[in-house]
């Protein structure tokens, strides 16, 4: 087999040879032990039924341009990315990591690199935007081949329409193959080898779907490490392929645009009023009487017509409409020429129905129905009286920004392993243990953690007479306090940058005579710059004579 475009970091998944089993190793991200999906044809319905993933991101995308739908994905986005003047969206958390102070920089500063390959503080918003209606996100990860010590030199974004990722168990010889299923040889029984890479398709056919290009009909194969790969988590298990989390809202949004459609139908047809024009043909046979009712209704329908182009009036006998007037013959014997007027419609402002599809749209969408009324006023209350609604909105925020964040785990995982600044053993331990904290803009989060921060003050001024005796100054900072590693560095910092100032006072300041510390550090006076002799019964000089005091 040919060698594949791209690069390796590791080899992770190999296991141990006495490790059997059937079951072949799953990531869980909607690919199968095959190809994940083919790009062929597709039909889609309101119910959201596809065949190919191809046509289904375009069917995202077209549902992302719905004026309702868009305002809720910006709802969505605006309170998982916040973007801030001097603080960046995401920061990386090391409190947890049990590492020297040296390596926890490392790790911050090339994170910090990441970020400004990726230009993440500026187009935070249309990645994450493009990865939660897309349902996935793909990045190819340049390096320099011949100085791949270097790490990552550019991260360059790939749409996924046209790239798709393939696992599919490799091919053996007969002489090489295992036994059978049923066979109980647990020590000779080889578990099945898979195969994992990325297919590229730079100019895919978008009517059909077909992948063509890239120096064939299969396009480019890219090895697997090479490429970021983040997917929303939302699987079809049927199918196997991955979905957005615009899919549960596919047939609340058709409804929404039936039901608008037809409002508008019914208004147009309903809203004027109409004449019945009811002619009297005596006893005319039918095709006379057909013909002096076409003579009436051209003596009546002359129209005048303005061209808006040209500005000419002009009287136009062939215009016919739907919202025209009724022409119905009589026969003798009844009532004469009568002509009666059919009113219009009378429910025409009901919006019951739109509004109600509006508020299911935003359900299958996850974002709380009062944020649809813009007329409303906004009440700042305490975190008791948060609406369940957004206490559910401001979780599935948190299970969003918790999954999007794989992908800055791949890219640190590819950057820290090329500059060796750890094996690919040392980064399964610790991946665990770091942890991305996104800023904050949610009010109500606001107003939870100001109420947190009053109750651990009142726990701190508790504890304090314990601390030195059961409880350490780390122990308090950490477990009551909750401050991480970063915000313990900074804050000591600025500690001692306000001491050094003059701001605060030095606790470990001490009087140079007597050796004791000083009251307040020093602060409620200045250091006598000679010793008070007068106060101690010292000896003084007068006149060049020693005098006892």
């Amino acid at each position: 087999m040919a060698r594949l475009f791209g690069f390796s970091v590791s080899d992770t998944e190999k296991k141990s040879p006495s490790i059997a089993s059937p079951v072949p190793q799953n990531n869980e991200d909607g690919v199968d032990n095959y190809i994940s999906s083919g790009f062929y044809g597709q039909y889609l319905d309101i119910e959201g039924v596809y065949r190919t993933e191809f046509d289904l991101i375009k069917r995202y995308r077209e549902m992302a341009l719905h004026p309702e739908a868009d305002g809720a994905i910006e709802d969505v986005v605006n309170e998982a990315i916040v973007s801030d003047l001097y603080d960046s969206p995401i920061e990386i958390e090391l409190s947890n990591l049990n590492a020297s102070d040296k390596l926890k920089s490392i790790i911050r500063e090339e994170f910090k690199n990441i970020k400004d390959i990726m230009d993440f503080d500026k187009k935070s918003h249309e990645i994450f935007r493009n990865w939660y209606v897309d349902g996935r996100l793909f990045y190819l990860k340049v390096i320099d081949q011949k100085k791949p010590e270097e790490g990552i030199q550019d991260l360059r974004y790939i749409d996924p329409l046209k790239i798709r990722h393939i696992r599919q168990e490799k091919k053996k010889n007969k002489a090489t193959l295992g036994p059978d299923l049923g066979s109980t040889d647990k020590d000779k029984f080889q578990s099945p080898e898979l195969e994992e890479y990325f297919v590229y398709t730079p100019k895919p056919n978008y009517p059909t779907g077909t992948m063509v290009g890239g120096g064939g009909t299969k396009g480019i194969k890219i090895a697997k490490d090479s490429i970021t790969y983040c997917t929303s988590g939302l699987v079809d298990r049927n199918k196997g392929n991955v979905l957005s989390y615009l899919h549960k809202a596919i047939k609340s949004l058709n409804q929404l645009r039936m039901i608008e459609d037809s409002l508008v139908i019914y208004r147009l047809s309903r809203a004027p009023e109409r004449r019945i024009f009811y002619i009297d043909v005596g006893n005319l046979p039918k095709v006379k009487a057909e013909q002096y009712l076409k003579e009436v209704m051209s003596r009546y329908r002359n129209k005048q017509v303005y061209n808006a182009q040209t500005g000419e009036i002009r009287d136009d006998r062939k215009y016919m409409s739907m919202l025209e007037d009724f022409w119905l013959p009589r026969r003798e014997g009844g009532r004469g020429t009568e002509i009666s007027t059919l009113p219009g419609g009378q429910n025409l402002g009901e919006l019951s129905d739109i509004e109600y599809f509006q508020k299911k749209l935003y359900r299958s969408l996850g974002v709380p129905e009062s944020r649809i009324a813009a007329d409303g006023g906004f009440n700042l209350g305490r975190s008791s009286e948060i609406l369940r609604d957004e206490l559910k909105f401001a979780k599935f925020v948190g299970r969003l920004r918790k999954r999007f964040a794989n992908m800055f785990s791949d890219m640190l995982k590819t950057q820290l392993i090329l500059k060796n600044i750890v094996t690919p053993e040392d980064w399964e331990e610790i991946s665990e243990h770091i942890q991305y904290d996104f800023l904050y803009d949610n009010q109500f989060a606001e107003l939870k953690e100001s109420e947190l921060m009053n109750e651990r003050l009142g726990l701190l001024a508790t504890i304090e007479p314990y601390i030195g005796k059961f409880y350490s100054n780390d122990y308090v900072r950490r477990r009551i306090l909750r401050q991480t590693d970063a915000e313990i560095i900074e804050i000591d910092e600025k500690i001692e940058q306000e001491i050094r100032d003059g701001i605060i006072p030095d606790p470990n300041a001490i009087d140079p005579i007597t050796g004791e510390p000083l009251p307040d550090g020093g602060m409620m006076g200045d250091i006598p710059t000679e010793p008070d002799l007068e106060s101690q019964g010292g000896i003084t000089q007068v006149d060049g004579k020693s005098a006892e005091i």
